[in-house]
């Protein structure tokens, strides 16, 4: 008889244990938490609802600085009375100043390089970015010493540094509709703490290098300054960039990718196109065709315009995986002389064509913003290992079967390497041990402990959320 009773209360144990585990799993409809969500392998498998990933990476802003007052979401802290908390030193002011609404379409930000990240990030007190565009001496931070008209339009009250401004959805009105209908991420963190080329080697590879033989991938050492000359990858130039991305493992496996590109880009060696508007190639966003692996492929093909992206979208001829960057006037890039606008106008027109097509129920889209910016933002970012976190940076997830609401999962660009391998690798990794091509990078980014799983966003159980057509220009 014991030993009954012991069984018994062995088994309301276990239906116990059963109940609070699935209580646990419940989740507001607003806000996807980082700790309790659905496992990804409780769920039907990612691959057989999502065939096209499309990737756009637009350029230089921080999480605070686009989504700081979103409701639900890890921005600025503020006060009873509603007024930003956080109060950075102002070495030219000779006071802190506060994050102050900007309803300008033009920014000039602040220094976005390493040393820079280092100043913003002060060892956690994120109170450095007014110092650091001073340190830096941009033209802005001199006209402010000098009390001139110069930079005026980049200047906020009592002449602040617009590196401390915020937007609202009165100024970005598309990407805060997309952040309500769908997903925003506000733990998404540049994979570096630096700038465009290495954020964007960091998209494409997992890794930041500079490789005295590019052709011996051992030669390879992180960096993630890339300041030189003859460390940056030029279009007409022989490849720099020996270490693996993952469009070698994409081949290898004959998935489809194509990345789709603004004007002044090259697409084909040797380079037969004129520099950009600006004088400037997409190279720091497209670094590619700078890949070892890349040029001895001799496959160019992959390499298209916006325009092609719109009409494959139209024909539902999507390839699996889709990376798109911008040409300069539509980067958002402070400082570029375009408004911010242009950049949302020319970011909804590819969602649109996407949700137009018949590729749209089988479609998962991301956007985000290669770095920072320089501009202000209030989260620490971990550090994972010598070349990163890097600070947050805007994130959204569109498409039928996405988590409605905030996600508070900590992500990186890693994650999409990661999404890209599970989905269509079969878990395969960019690692040096298995993957044919060794090299010495310091860590394996997709498998961080850190790291969630972007298949957390999504819920493949659900009636499929609406598309939602936006006009480009409201």
């Amino acid at each position: 008889m014991k030993r009954a009773r012991y069984v018994v209360a062995f088994i309301l144990l276990l239906v116990a244990a059963s109940v609070w585990l699935v209580g646990s799993r419940q989740q507001p409809s607003t806000v996807v938490a980082s700790a309790t969500a659905d496992r990804p392998h409780t769920q039907p498998r990612a691959s057989n609802f999502i065939k096209h990933v499309i990737i756009i990476v637009q350029e230089n802003r921080s999480f605070d600085h686009y989504f700081g007052t979103f409701p639900g979401a890890d921005g600025i802290p503020m006060r009873p009375d509603g007024t930003p908390k956080p109060c950075v030193p102002d070495p030219v002011l000779g006071h802190c100043v506060r994050p102050y609404h900007s309803a300008s379409q033009y920014a000039q930000g602040g220094p976005h390089d390493q040393r820079a990240s280092t100043v913003d990030v002060d060892a956690g007190k994120m109170d450095g970015f007014v110092s650091s565009d001073i340190t830096y001496s941009s033209d802005c931070a001199i006209a402010r010493k000098r009390s001139t008209s110069m930079c005026q339009r980049f200047l906020g009250p009592d002449m602040q540094p617009d590196a401390m401004s915020y937007h609202t959805g009165r100024e970005i009105p598309n990407y805060w509709t997309y952040a309500r209908r769908y997903s925003l991420q506000d733990h998404m963190f540049a994979p570096t703490d630096s700038w465009t080329l290495p954020s964007h080697l960091f998209l494409f590879s997992g890794w930041s290098a500079y490789c005295s033989d590019p052709l011996d991938p051992m030669t390879c050492r992180s960096n993630v300054n890339l300041n030189e000359q003859h460390v940056r990858f030029h279009y007409r130039d022989d490849p720099l960039y020996g270490w693996t991305d993952i469009t070698y493992l994409l081949d290898k496996d004959h998935v489809r990718w194509s990345v789709f590109m603004g004007k002044g880009t090259c697409l084909e060696k040797p380079c037969k196109q004129a520099p950009g508007p600006y004088g400037v190639t997409m190279v720091n966003k497209n670094p590619l065709p700078g890949f070892v692996d890349v040029v001895q492929s001799n496959d160019y093909s992959h390499f298209k315009t916006h325009e092609r992206f719109m009409e494959q979208a139209r024909a539902g001829a999507l390839p699996s995986v889709s990376w798109i960057v911008p040409g300069n006037r539509v980067s958002e890039h402070p400082g570029s002389g375009a408004p911010i606008r242009d950049g949302q106008a020319y970011v909804t027109r590819l969602v649109n064509s996407v949700m137009n097509g018949p590729d749209w129920r089988s479609s998962a889209i991301f956007l985000t913003w290669d770095d920072w910016g320089g501009f202000y933002d209030h989260v620490q970012p971990p550090v994972v290992d010598q070349s990163g976190y890097g600070l947050r940076v805007p994130s959204l997830v569109i498409s039928p079967w996405v988590r409605r609401g905030v996600d508070h999962h900590i992500y990186s660009f890693d994650a999409y390497l990661r999404f890209v391998e599970d989905l269509f690798l079969g878990g395969q990794r960019l690692d040096p041990e298995t993957d044919g091509r060794p090299d010495p990078r310091p860590s394996l980014r997709e498998d961080l402990q850190i790291l969630s799983d972007l298949r957390h966003a999504f819920d493949f159980t659900q009636e499929p959320v609406p598309k939602t057509i936006l006009d480009p220009t409201p």
